[in-house]
């Protein structure tokens, strides 16, 4: 406090940095030196230094005027003596208002009792690591003189307020240099932008705060135009406080003297980051468009609806087999065209002409190449934008050569549906195989045969010998397995080192033991990879339809509890599904009673887990979660009745339950004045594939009278695979529609393509916890987060993180574009009434 104390008006030009109020004064004495208005003006009776309670720490004293009039000194709170408690008033409202409030008119009891004028004028000043401070002044401008000094009081203070507001509102800081470049002066905003003192940047001191890779370019400029004398216009960076780099344009010319000599040079420096970034997009996003074209191989033909010409890309040309110098003309362009397909393209063409043509067609046209005659395939996609007229104004139509894809339709269904290695049927096929033989078996009362096999110790073969041995493995048994297969088998590779087989030959316990036999046999035989021998061993699991299951899905999970025992057990053998392996069953039977119990009985209860702003902590909506309520033993996950969500029938009745359970509490929360934002319900593929899942879900919603707006369905990735797509792409954009926002959970986790989420209305995509839990330790899953939240972001989409237990985890995700999230950290699942109170 001492130095501060000690501080004075009269020195502020020693000041090491020029701070604001610096600026305000040097303004000050520049108006008292050369504005006639100001001439005559009294000099301060005393100057002052206060802290924030009004409490005057120092002052000093500059005519015996003061003496003459005032027996106060001024200092601690003795200075109210002076004033009446108005003017005290009026100097605390000032001081209130602003850092550097206008000066304020007051009246001084002398001590003859006489009232004499005065004008207070004061400016706060905040320094690091130091108390604010209040610097001011007292001028004498007496009763006699009230009319002038007034007049002089508004005039300074309307100058100073155009000073204020002329640099304060200007996006651009001022500058001045000497002749021969050394900056003078800079305006207050330097020290917001670089969190350096104007001081510092005097002389040459602004350079430190350019860009490294911009001094030399700067400087070099500046030297030929201090030499030259020409106006200066040039970019750079400079380093903001924060320590990141910002491009600014720093404009300046000269002012010159009778005899053309410079006096000063005037500059601004002004913000142009948003421009320099948009440029750099822009030019970004054309080199993209143009590889993206090259990379895609597709020919451009432009048309320009007001000066009628045509321009074919080289890619078009090369594509019809044309020359660079054969014009673009719609004769040549039908003579290339198929005689069957002479009419559409003409008809486009008339289009065109007659201002019909819509903004959006496609066409796939057979043309003859012009050098070859060979008939390719050509697909057109065009778009087109009008004049205010009406009239195209521009027609950019793309081809590309499809014949190979015409032409392979069944070489890519194939692939689609096939194990590119092994070429057996994948798992999505033999699955599909599986359920037709299924539904055939039950309608003809006879049986099948259903076998799962696993290769054993392929891990270490990949470990040890590398891929490239333990997939010599696995295609050899691809071929002996399928070699060993009955005629009316169906067998399919179903990822990794799983096989599958279904045949109707095998329709007994014993039929597949004894071709399990024959198959251990068979493959026990060693294979050869690069001179080295691999040995083999499978693990086989049976089962038969009719005795071990009559669904699919039923019997495909007694097959994998038979294979999982085979394992267990040894290795390298067959294991029917028998009763030891019941319990399983019977844990799977005891779950599905539980559900139906709470099913008929009421029992489900939904517990609401908040989604946070992780940037302001704000809570943007709730995920109900199924729990159920047994009156013995408590509430329940849903874990403890998961198998019954395999089953269709349950599955819907559960979300039924949710459903109107939901749908009450939102209602409930919204009459009593509780926005809950958006809930979110979580929906499996069974209930789309109920008669009308939207409709029921947005009847619901209207008998309620809640808004689509508040409420979100979740769905995993596995809902978009298999039968019933279709239904479900139906149900989710009639949903979107509506303002219902969909979600994908566990997203990174299942098999969905990112096809889907063009084809899907996603809003929102939840990064699966097991991501997020490790994203601290693990690079990958660090990796798999970020990739999600850039994918999302592009695609528009919300990020939703789950499982956040760890506050350090907040700062990951954040860096990595998700900005919304869910775990315990955050807010455990609560009951409706836990919710209400909180939110209450």
């Amino acid at each position: 406090m001492d130095r501060f104390a000690d501080r004075r008006f009269g020195d502020i030009d020693a000041e090491p940095a020029m701070g604001r109020l610096d600026w305000d004064m040097l303004h000050y004495r520049n108006e008292m030196a050369s504005s006639p208005v100001f001439h005559g003006v009294s000099p301060p009776l005393i100057r002052w230094i206060a802290d924030d309670r009004g409490r005057v720490l120092s002052r000093e004293i500059c005519s015996d005027l003061f003496a003459r009039h005032f027996t106060c000194d001024m200092m601690g709170h003795d200075w109210r003596v002076l004033l009446d408690r108005r003017d005290r008033r009026a100097l605390a409202d000032a001081a209130k208002g602003s850092s550097r409030p206008d000066p304020v008119p007051v009246r001084m009891r002398a001590q003859s009792g006489a009232r004499r004028w005065g004008i207070v004028r004061m400016t706060r000043v905040v320094e690091a690591d130091e108390a604010p401070l209040w610097y001011g002044t007292v001028e004498d401008i007496d009763e006699r003189h009230d009319h002038d000094r007034r007049a002089l009081a508004d005039a300074l203070a309307e100058s100073r307020q155009h000073y204020r507001w002329s640099v304060d509102l200007s996006p651009q800081v001022p500058w001045t240099a000497a002749p021969d470049g050394r900056v003078e002066e800079i305006g207050p905003r330097w020290q917001e932008l670089t969190g350096r003192s104007p001081h510092s940047a005097r002389g040459a001191g602004w350079i430190a705060s350019l860009h490294p890779d911009d001094v030399e370019r700067t400087l070099s400029l500046w030297a030929e135009r201090l030499r030259s004398g020409e106006p200066v216009d040039i970019d750079y960076r400079i380093c903001l406080a924060g320590g990141s780099y910002r491009w600014m344009r720093a404009r300046a010319s000269a002012r010159r003297d009778d005899r053309g000599r410079i006096v000063r040079w005037y500059g601004t420096l002004e913000d142009i980051h948003a421009e320099k970034l948009a440029q750099r997009a822009l030019a970004e996003s054309e080199e993209r468009f143009r590889l993206a074209i090259q990379s895609a191989r597709l020919g451009i033909w432009d048309f320009d609806g007001a000066s009628g010409m045509r321009t074919w890309s080289r890619e078009f040309r090369a594509m019809l087999g044309l020359s660079d110098t054969e014009p673009a003309t719609s004769e040549l362009a039908l003579r290339l065209v198929h005689p069957e397909d002479r009419p559409r393209l003409a008809a486009m063409l008339d289009a065109v002409a007659a201002n019909r043509l819509p903004p959006h067609f496609e066409a796939t046209l057979r043309v003859y190449r012009a050098d070859t005659g060979a008939l390719r395939w050509i697909r057109s996609i065009g778009w087109s934008s009008f004049a205010e007229s009406g009239r195209p104004a521009r027609v950019i139509v793309t081809f590309q050569d499809v014949t190979e894809e015409r032409n392979s339709e069944d070489r890519i269904r194939w692939a689609a549906t096939h194990d590119p290695m092994t070429r057996m049927p994948n798992r999505a096929l033999w699955q599909a195989t599986l359920e037709d033989m299924t539904e055939q078996a039950r309608q003809s009362g006879e049986s099948f045969g259903l076998v799962m096999v696993d290769i054993d110790d392929l891990k270490r073969i990949n470990d040890m010998l590398g891929h490239d041995a333990g997939d010599a493995l696995l295609c050899g048994f691809a071929q002996r397995f399928a070699a060993c297969a009955p005629a009316d088998a169906t067998v399919g590779r179903l990822g990794g080192d799983e096989f599958g087989m279904i045949a109707p030959s095998l329709a007994d316990s014993a039929a597949l033991a004894e071709w399990s036999a024959e198959l251990l046999g068979g493959v026990r035989g060693p294979y050869v990879h690069n001179g080295r021998s691999l040995d083999c061993s499978v693990s086989i699991g049976g089962a038969v339809f009719g005795e071990h299951g009559d669904e699919a899905t039923e019997l495909l999970k007694a097959a994998d509890l038979a294979l999982y025992a085979s394992k267990s057990a040894g290795r390298g053998r067959l294991t029917m599904f028998h009763s030891q392996l019941r319990a399983e069953a019977q844990q799977r039977s005891s779950m599905i009673h539980m559900a139906r119990q709470a099913i008929s009985d009421d029992l489900v209860v939904p517990f609401y887990q908040p989604k946070i702003d992780l940037l302001t902590g704000r809570i943007l909506g709730y995920e109900a979660l199924l729990r159920w309520q047994n009156p013995r033993t408590g509430v329940h996950a849903p874990d403890s009745i998961a198998a019954a969500f395999d089953n269709a029938e349950i599955a819907v009745q559960l979300t039924e339950k949710m459903m109107a359970a939901v749908v009450r509490d939102v209602s409930r929360w919204l009459r009593a004045g509780h926005d809950p934002g958006r809930v979110a319900i979580n929906a499996s593929a069974a209930d789309f594939m109920q008669h009308d899942f939207a409709g029921y879900v947005l009847a619901h919603l209207e008998r309620s009278g809640i808004s689509p707006q508040h409420f979100e369905v979740e769905v995993t990735e596995t809902v978009f695979l298999g039968r019933g797509a279709d239904q479900v792409e139906q149900a989710l954009h009639r949903l979107s529609a509506a303002g219902v926002r969909i979600a994908l959970d566990d997203f990174g986790t299942g098999y969905a393509s990112l096809s889907h989420l063009k084809q899907y209305p996603v809003d929102v995509l939840k990064i699966d916890k097991s991501f997020v839990s490790n994203i601290e330790q693990d690079a990958g899953d660090a990796v798999i987060v970020d990739a999600i939240g850039k994918l999302g972001g592009s695609l528009g989409m919300e990020v939703v993180a789950e499982g956040i237990e760890r506050q350090s985890q907040i700062a990951l995700l954040l860096a990595r574009g998700c900005a919304v999230g869910q775990g315990y950290l955050l807010g455990r699942p609560r009951p409706w009434a836990g919710v209400r109170l909180q939110a209450a």
